[in-house]
Formats: C-alpha cells, sequence, structure tokens
C-alpha cells in the first residue's frame, strides 16, 4: 500500500445542485488559487488542468441537464 504524497491530488465530490463545477471553488483556501476554469462532469470526473484537483459526482448523483 503506497501513502499519499503532498502532491497526490485532492478528490472533490459534488451534488448535482453544486453546479457547474469550477475550480478553484470556495471550499478551497486562498494560497492554492490559480485562474478560474469550469469543469464539464457530464462524460464522468475530469481534472484540473491547472492543479490537477479531481472533480466527480457524489454516488447517486447526476451531472445530466436539470430543468429546476
Amino acid at each position: 500500500m503506497t501513502k499519499p504524497s503532498a502532491h497526490t491530488p485532492a478528490v472533490v465530490e459534488l451534488t448535482a445542485a453544486e453546479l457547474p463545477a469550477t475550480c478553484p471553488s470556495a471550499r478551497m483556501p486562498v494560497w492554492c488559487s490559480h485562474p478560474r476554469v469550469t469543469l464539464d462532469l457530464s462524460h464522468g470526473p475530469v481534472a484540473c488542468p491547472y492543479c490537477g484537483t479531481r472533480y466527480q459526482m457524489a454516488a447517486g448523483e447526476s451531472a445530466g441537464h436539470s430543468h429546476g
């Protein structure tokens, strides 16, 4: 078993209510700021091109279009 390193990207699980996904998110500390990007999770998990943080939908959630 490998030990996670300081360079292991974080994984953020989102609910449909938290879409659209953006990085950095409001949950992230200011020190890790980079240009804000919108991430498309409609085809599965995605990694931020700047920091490598992985975003995925929480179990039972869908990134499909909602009409709410």
